[in-house]
């Protein structure tokens, strides 16, 4: 097998058998800025065009709102499902970036791909849940006790069980990126601040399910202390893996030899 790296377009490419490999801090960061674009996009729909739900024990008004709301929430979980597989792409160039560096770290970075993994299965089966929601409304006669179940169900997962996954994720990233140097150390220290976040917005599953409470279980103390700070981290790992990604020091000793 032979192996050579070129210099083309800027961007360091290695070939192997020639077949070119994607650039990895490229692909990094194009899924981060995904994630954070999608993200932003995901919440202003949320914002906009769905708004807060009403009471659970009001049984008129959450069958309004869920039929109302039916085809937004459908949108919004279609931008979801595109937000997951860039965030996909974002963990294993993430975990190939550490485990280039480090790879005796492999382990650490494999738990927080793995708990990233498990996060999107999560996240996923919660967008199942509340798509119920919305298909329950269309065409069909709504009964608001599944509607409230469904709901119930996937606050759950949005909530408490992700923020829990997150900070299992950001907790293992701060210490492979303070650990091999792949990455600046400042987003290392992002990390273990995001993980503690997440692991505050825990305990709020016991805060109830008002729509006008802080602190509710899935509430906007948990998209305040936990999904943006996330978000405020997967995109300065993007950031930075773009910029840095002609830093030959990061890249494995195998292709540092084939440059020199």
């Amino acid at each position: 097998m032979q192996t050579h790296v070129s210099h083309h377009n800027h961007m360091i490419t290695v070939v192997k058998n020639g077949k070119l490999n994607p650039d990895v801090r490229l692909w990094t960061g194009i899924a981060a800025i995904s994630v954070a674009v999608l993200t932003a996009s995901e919440f202003l729909v949320q914002v906009l065009l769905v708004g807060a739900r009403p009471a659970l024990d009001d049984d008129a008004a959450l069958v309004e709102f869920m039929a109302r709301t039916a085809n937004q929430t459908l949108f919004t979980i279609l931008i979801d499902t595109f937000l997951m597989a860039a965030l996909l792409v974002f963990l294993s160039g993430f975990r190939q970036l550490i485990t280039h560096t480090r790879p005796d770290l492999q382990w650490v970075a494999n738990i927080a791909y793995g708990a990233g993994v498990l996060f999107i299965a999560v996240t996923l089966v919660g967008d199942g849940l509340e798509g119920a929601t919305a298909l329950d409304t269309t065409d069909l006669r709504p009964d608001a006790s599944s509607l409230r179940a469904l709901t119930v169900g996937h606050t759950l997962m949005f909530g408490s069980i992700g923020c829990t996954l997150n900070a299992l994720v950001a907790a293992a990233a701060g210490y492979v990126t303070l650990a091999s140097g792949a990455l600046p150390k400042w987003t290392g220290y992002i990390a273990y601040a995001v993980a503690v976040l997440n692991v505050l917005t825990v305990p709020m599953m016991f805060g109830g399910t008002s729509p006008d409470s802080f602190f509710a279980a899935g509430g906007a103390a948990t998209a305040m202390l936990a999904t943006f700070p996330w978000l405020v981290w997967v995109t300065c790992v993007g950031i930075v893996a773009i910029r840095d990604r002609r830093r030959l020091e990061h890249l494995s000793p195998d292709v540092r030899a084939a440059l020199d």
